[in-house]
């Protein structure tokens, strides 16, 4: 199996990720508003028929397999950071979920039928704000809240053979129950499986509509759900344009609507949420602040990615928020890495304009001082050497580096 194409952060785009897309096609369906979405369970919740007892226990197995996993990154701010913000955005069961942060750099969440959810850091990097981040954790926090999970479960019982759906809870048994299939594979495996539940176009709508209500009642500015929205089908746009392709739309597409009917959606349930006088949060400093200390990992994650249109495009989407030194110098990583004709120069111009700010990485100064000394400033690129070895005298390369500069 695929792990990159199954967990990738197009899943979102594929129907089986967070803000899967919610509206039908061709005939017009009456919109879900957020004031007649209510919870469906409160806290403290337990299945009490045999269905939903048994998906439950598939469940609990998998999700102690999942809590043992290499990828998750365990840093307990941030991980403490995450289960305040669905204790916020959880609703009446907010207490009874669990969350988990996967190093994977792709935009994911799922919200598993047990109450538990897993964020693949990517999603982290896409986010602007607290806000953004509330929004797709609420939206999965809507599925579990409205019974999504078991509600698809038996719809795919009367749909389905018999044999598929053992393979499937023999694929979850097998996740869950030590049977070890590599962490990426894994997740990836749990991932497809969770897609199988295919929820319907009523039910994404649902969990839009619930997740609006919910963080809207936390305190943040429901417009930013609209936002994060429009800002991965952008990055999408970008990367297909880059690859001269169109994006891939599979079978699940069909059901689903176009982009723009779901972003106007988004934006009315924001407005119908949204009370008069009544002051919102986006809550970016604080966002910012938290994960500050991965920032330059998950940068890092994703222009390794090797999708150039997609890096560039997720950047520009940061820095509207202000550039500053990082950006900057990760948006010459991407043309570095690029490498096509006047690639080089477009790097060399990103370096010099890194080392500016106060915030630049001590490889800025390293691939500045490299692009001078190629230009034939062989003086100034010593200084920006020498910078580098005073931010970064340990680094692998320094006994280079020192050598190259006397």
């Amino acid at each position: 199996m695929c792990a990159r194409c199954d967990i990738s952060r197009r899943s979102l785009l594929l129907g089986g990720g967070a803000l899967a897309a919610s509206l039908t096609t061709g005939i017009a369906q009456a919109r879900i508003r957020p004031a007649d979405m209510a919870p469906l369970i409160g806290p403290h919740f337990q299945p009490t028929d045999t269905d939903e007892q048994g998906l439950w226990q598939l469940m609990e197995r998998a999700e102690e397999e999942i809590s043992g996993s290499n990828l998750l990154i365990k840093d307990p701010q941030l991980v403490g950071y995450l289960q305040d913000i669905i204790g916020h955005v959880g609703g009446p069961a907010a207490k009874d979920m669990r969350i988990y942060l996967a190093h994977v750099p792709d935009f994911n969440a799922m919200m598993f039928p047990s109450g538990f959810a897993v964020v693949f850091s990517g999603l982290l990097l896409r986010m602007r704000n607290e806000a953004q981040l509330a929004g797709v954790v609420a939206h999965e926090s809507g599925h579990f809240l409205r019974r999504h999970m078991i509600r698809s479960w038996r719809d795919m019982k009367r749909k389905s053979d018999i044999f598929a759906i053992g393979a499937m809870a023999a694929g979850v048994a097998g996740a869950g129950a030590g049977v070890y299939m590599g962490d990426y594979i894994q997740l990836a495996q749990l991932a497809t499986i969770l897609s199988l539940f295919r929820y319907s176009r009523e039910m994404e709508a649902e969990a839009d509509a619930m997740g609006a209500r919910l963080i809207a009642e936390a305190g943040y500015q429901p417009m930013e759900m609209a936002n994060v929205w429009q800002q991965l089908i952008g990055e999408e746009n970008a990367s297909a344009a880059y690859r001269r392709k169109h994006r891939r739309r599979p079978d699940l597409f069909d059901t689903h609507p176009s982009e723009d009917a779901r972003f106007a959606d988004l934006r009315i349930s924001a407005a119908e949420v949204t009370v008069p006088g009544r002051a919102y949060e986006t809550g970016r400093d604080r966002y910012i602040r938290t994960i500050g200390p991965i920032r330059e990992m998950l940068l890092e994650d994703q222009v390794k990615l090797n999708d150039p249109g997609a890096s560039q495009y997720l950047l520009n989407t940061l820095a509207l928020d202000g550039w500053n030194g990082l950006l900057r110098y990760y948006e010459g990583e991407v043309w570095r890495l690029r490498n096509r004709a006047g690639d080089d120069a477009r790097a060399a111009q990103s370096y010099a304009v890194a080392v500016a700010y106060p915030d630049a990485p001590a490889d800025a100064w390293r691939w500045h001082g490299l692009s001078l000394i190629k230009e034939g400033r062989s003086g100034e690129g010593k200084a920006a050497l020498g910078k580098y070895l005073q931010l970064k005298p340990t680094a692998p390369d320094a006994p280079f580096i020192r050598q190259m500069i006397g």
